[in-house]
């Protein structure tokens, strides 16, 4: 897998501002990357040593349109928690302006 498969794209939340302040960075993944390819994708994309990784799973929930009276499945989601080295910092925005393009 290349690297912009396997990080999507950050979350940008209170929570995830917060870990920001001490190292921790959230993104969402591509569900079939495992922690040792995540590590290295950021690793590669943003030159950083990365301490370690918690990711976590989100079930794809069933949606219903009662319009058409039919049930949709969404995708399930996975999130990766960063933790970087001290004195270690990402710019996101560099992220989000290569997407954009």
């Amino acid at each position: 897998m290349r690297v912009s498969d396997i990080l999507l794209k950050p979350v940008v939340t209170e929570k995830s501002l917060k870990l920001q302040e001490i190292g921790g960075y959230t993104f969402l993944v591509n569900p079939k990357a495992g922690k040792n390819q995540i590590k290295k994708a950021v690793a590669e994309l943003f030159g950083v040593k990365v301490v370690s990784i918690k990711t976590s799973i989100k079930k794809g929930e069933n949606k219903r349109n009662f319009r058409l009276n039919k049930t949709f499945k969404k995708a399930k989601t996975k999130k990766a928690i960063v933790m970087l080295a001290k004195d270690q910092k990402i710019d996101l925005m560099v992220l989000e302006k290569k997407d954009k393009k």
